[in-house]
């Protein structure tokens, strides 16, 4: 199983930035995904998740601000964020789960990316 996240990682506030996570060596139809990020000192936390009928569910902090969305020819998890602020700064995540779609709980998640680190600058 591989999750990898790519994106680019710094922008200033009020930036937008758009992360991809491509997924491979598992049925990605039968999962659902979600997006975590991961402060420093900080724990993780949900940000969106989206089954595989495409309804989502936002943390928060982050509704009207970020969009999650799939590709499910290409097994491709996307993460638009606009209006972009410091507090955002983070590691961000992929990750897949099978039953508890939905949760953004990351402890019901069991395959995650490396990670990539997004930067905010005010």
């Amino acid at each position: 199983v591989q999750l990898v996240e790519s994106g680019v990682g710094s922008v200033q506030a009020g930036g937008s930035l758009t992360l991809s996570c491509s997924a491979s060596g598992f049925t990605y139809s039968s999962y659902c995904m979600g997006w975590f990020r991961q402060g420093p000192g900080k724990e993780r936390e949900g940000v969106a998740t989206i089954d595989s009928d495409g309804t989502t569910t936002y943390a928060e902090s982050v509704k009207g601000r970020f969009t999650i969305s799939q590709d499910d020819a290409d097994n491709t998890l996307y993460l638009q964020m606009n209006s972009l602020q410091p507090e955002d700064s983070a590691t961000y995540y992929c990750a897949a789960t099978g039953f508890f779609c939905g949760s953004l709980d990351y402890r019901r998640y069991i395959y995650w990316g490396q990670g990539t680190q997004v930067t905010v600058s005010s």
